[in-house]
């Protein structure tokens, strides 16, 4: 059974939205104020045409704008230091950094066209 109905209707008539494993249900039931927080930023994000023809670099102003809402409510990027125990052995394995964690949420933001498809004057 879908829980894509806890996704408010005005985000998914600006979003194209989808879930697995009903993550929506998970997430709302699990983790109700990371939930609130993730909509809140997905209402006051704004895609302007300035940040999509804007030249490439570390991080993008749309992924900034993005995980700056976040950051402003708490938010933080993290990496983990993780290994893995053979008998007496330990093998470091760290993660890459997870843009944004809080409690026991993490998001990637990704904004990373390397194929150009916008053209000026198109």
């Amino acid at each position: 059974m879908s829980t894509i109905h806890l996704v408010p209707e005005d985000l998914q008539q600006r979003y194209h939205v989808r879930e697995w494993r009903n993550a929506t249900g998970v997430l709302a039931t699990a983790c109700p104020g990371e939930w609130q927080e993730i909509i809140e930023v997905l209402r006051d994000f704004r895609l302007p045409r300035s940040e999509i023809q804007a030249a490439g670099g570390r991080k993008s102003p749309i992924a900034n704008q993005i995980d700056g809402g976040f950051y402003r409510r708490g938010w933080q990027e993290k990496q983990f230091q993780t290994a893995i125990k053979i008998d007496n052995d330990l093998f470091e394995s760290p993660t890459h950094k997870i843009d944004c964690l809080k409690g026991r949420v993490a998001l990637e933001v990704e904004w990373n066209n390397k194929d150009p498809f916008f053209r000026q004057g198109s």
